[in-house]
Parts: C-alpha cells; sequence; structure tokens
C-alpha cells in the first residue's frame, strides 16, 4: 500500500513539474486547508531547534520554518516532489533537503526537537511509522502532524487501525488516483500515541471553512516526555526459571542454628524473597516466621551471592549472617521439627545442600560437602571457596558493611 502511495505522489510532483506553475510562498501557515486552523503559533519557538518536516512536498512549509530560525530537514521519499523543492530552494539558509523513506531516515538520523507533518503521517501506516518517531524525537520532544478525519464526501473515520482507499485529484485536471490512508478516530490515534511513549496534549479541530465541504482534518500535538521509560518485552511473565532466597546464619556461643526437615535434611533458616523486600529484610522475616527470633536488617549481614543451578533452574542464593538477635528458638512451621544450636566442629547430617553451601562460604573451615556453587562475596565476613578467608568471629559486634 505505501508503495503504491509512493506511486502516486511520484506521479503527481511530475504533473506539477510539467504544468511549470510556482505557487505562491506561504503567507500564513496552514494545515492542509487555507485559511483554517491555528498558524507557527501551534509550535511555540522554534528557533534554534533541530526541526524534522515529514512529506514536505515543494517544501514551503519546511522553508516557512526555517526562516522562523529553526535548523530544517524535509524529507519525501517522492523523487519528482524532492525535485520541486530542490529547484525553489537550492540554497536557503536553514534548510536540509532529503529525498528518502521517513522510517528509513528516522532510523539513520540523530533525534529531533520537533517533528511536524502537514497531512502526510496518514499515508504511512502508523505501525511502522511509530516506533521510528518513538526514538526519532528527543526526550522532551514534540510531534505535530495533521491527519483526514472527515473526507469531501463526509466519510467519517474509521474505529479500526486499517487503510482505507481514497483518492487524489491531480491538479487543474478530473484525473483521480486511488490512494490508501489511514483515517483514523482521534481515539485511536491516541492509542496508538500512547502505545509509543508519546503524550498526547491536544487535538485541534479544523474544518471547511465553506458550508458545501465537508472536509475535516485534525491537528495532534503530543510530546515524548523527558523521562525514558523501560517496559517488558511482553505482557506475558516471564516463564519461571529462577528462584532467588536467602539463606540466614544464626551464629553465636552456642553455635549454628539449625533445625530438622520432616525429609531427614538440617537446614538454616530461609526461604523466598518476596517482592520489594531486600536480603536482609527477607532474612530477619524468615527468621521471625521459621524460628521465632526477632532481629531487626541493621542485624543481618548479606555476605554475597551464591549461583548454582537444579535442572532447569538458576538458583540464588544469599547468605545472611545475623549474631544478634532476641527470643528463643521455637518450632513455627510444620515443615521444621525443633530449632537447636550445634557447635561448628560438631554440625549434624546431611544438610540440605543450599544450607551447606552458605555455611561453607561463611567458613571455609567447616568440613562440609556439598555441590560446587558460584560465590561472589559482597565484603568483609566472606570469602571465595577456594581461596583464603578470614574466620568469623564466634560472637560480639558484626563484621561492618563495606
Amino acid at each position: 500500500m505505501e508503495s503504491h502511495n509512493l506511486g502516486v505522489w511520484t506521479a503527481y510532483g511530475a504533473h506539477q513539474i510539467a504544468r511549470r506553475i510556482e505557487l505562491p510562498e506561504l503567507d500564513r501557515w496552514d494545515w492542509d486547508i487555507p485559511e483554517a486552523g491555528p498558524g507557527t503559533e501551534a509550535f511555540g519557538e522554534v528557533e534554534g531547534l533541530r526541526v524534522l518536516d515529514l512529506g514536505s512536498g515543494p517544501g514551503r512549509h519546511a522553508a516557512r520554518m526555517a526562516a522562523l530560525g529553526a535548523k530544517v530537514t524535509a524529507v519525501d521519499s517522492s523523487a519528482t516532489q524532492h525535485r520541486r523543492a530542490a529547484a525553489r530552494y537550492p540554497d536557503t539558509p536553514g534548510l536540509r533537503l532529503v529525498c528518502a523513506d521517513a522510517v528509513a531516515h528516522l532510523h539513520a538520523a540523530d533525534p529531533y526537537d520537533l517533528v511536524y507533518s502537514v497531512g502526510g503521517v496518514p499515508f504511512t501506516d502508523p505501525r511502522r511509522l511509530l516506533p521510528a518517531l518513538a526514538n526519532g524525537i528527543r526526550p522532551g520532544g514534540r510531534l505535530l502532524f495533521s491527519a483526514l478525519h472527515t473526507n469531501s464526501r463526509g466519510v467519517g473515520p474509521a474505529t479500526e487501525v486499517k487503510a482505507r482507499p481514497e483518492v487524489l485529484r491531480l491538479p487543474g485536471t478530473t484525473e483521480e488516483h486511488p490512494v490508501h490512508m489511514w483515517v483514523l478516530t482521534p481515539t485511536l490515534w491516541e492509542d496508538l500515541l500512547g502505545e509509543h511513549g508519546f503524550v498526547l496534549e491536544s487535538v485541534t479541530v479544523i474544518d471547511s471553512p465553506r458550508p458545501d465541504n465537508h472536509v475535516s482534518y485534525r491537528l495532534y500535538a503530543a510530546r515524548r516526555p523527558e523521562r525514558v521509560p523501560s517496559r517488558p518485552r511482553t505482557s506475558a511473565p516471564p516463564p519461571p526459571n529462577c528462584a532467588l532466597g536467602v539463606g540466614v546464619i544464626v551464629h553465636g556461643p552456642e553455635g549454628v542454628l539449625l533445625g530438622q526437615h520432616r525429609l531427614g535434611t538440617w537446614e538454616i533458616p530461609g526461604g523466598t524473597v518476596e517482592p520489594g523486600e531486600t536480603f536482609a529484610e527477607a532474612a530477619v522475616r524468615e527468621l521471625r516466621e521459621e524460628a521465632g527470633l526477632v532481629a531487626g536488617p541493621g542485624d543481618a549481614l548479606e555476605l554475597g551471592t551464591l549461583l548454582d543451578r537444579v535442572g532447569d533452574v538458576v538458583r540464588v542464593t544469599v547468605p545472611v549472617l545475623v549474631t544478634r538477635w532476641s527470643g528463643v528458638p521455637q518450632r513455627r512451621e510444620e515443615a521444621i521439627g525443633a530449632w537447636r544450636f550445634w557447635p561448628r566442629g560438631a554440625l549434624p547430617q546431611p544438610l540440605f545442600v543450599p544450607s551447606a553451601q552458605c555455611l561453607s562460604v561463611w567458613d571455609r573451615e567447616l568440613p562440609l560437602d556439598h555441590p560446587h556453587a558460584v560465590f561472589r562475596p559482597y565484603g568483609p565476613g566472606s570469602h571465595q571457596p577456594d581461596g583464603p578467608h578470614p574466620r568469623t568471629p564466634a560472637s560480639g559486634r558484626k563484621t561492618p558493611r563495606p
């Protein structure tokens, strides 16, 4: 459809060149309908801005914009329309004329401060053009374009994002050429702009001043927000392929706190990190829920990150050392029996694998066997499994955070 439109506009430009008719310079700005709609005040101050004119045709609007002090690039995909503009404005200060596809140009050019189009946007699939405009305009920059709303026969906009046939008449003749246009409701344009990161600021109605002409346009003014957003690649959540948890090493004068799982393994307190929690907050919550001990996040020292794999699941565990708490260990969950402190030199067996991994990075001298896991320490009080390590104090003040 777009290639067909390009062919029609190329024929249109060739027809105008053959007629040798020079249109007058614009004495006021117009948006498709002369003497209707807002003028250059719609743009605000443009002096010094990098401006892009999409579908610039013979270049009259671009030349007017350059006369206001803007640095204007005028892009048109039709070679004949471009030739008309180049012949008329060969050396206009502040004006650069480019013959190119609008989307290709936007992908290659640096972002613009302002992009506008006088009637050109509806000839390009918005789902192809708007993604290019999303990054073709700098954060905080503006987009203004006029789009057909109701044609001269009184046919209004479509309620779905789909091109429909319209007619382009060659000036001075009765010859008509079919074109494909995306004539959409303001609601659809607003949805499309929002989908691609723009905030719609205003919609201005531009009607024909002639009562016998039903043609009507809408001028859309939108802005790209100053802040750059992020969003997931799809609306579906990612597949569950990672487990994130904490292992809580509670150590005091009596040893290390361990509980026996109903499956027979011994383990330190721990569990899954909940959304919005820090690792320290998750550790003190799990300690309270599983063993009834109360500590604050300031009493919990995050040692580092353990990374291993169980089948297709990546397991990330953060060992957290707690040496200051209140309360007496008690059974709080069905899965774990009574909790008790075990001396470092007489730990029970077998240990739960993640618990053994956490204890090993805390104190490498512990004689523990377990599958290898990659460990990245956060600071003092932890060590690499294959290198020298400091022993963590048995009690007293915590190792300071880095």
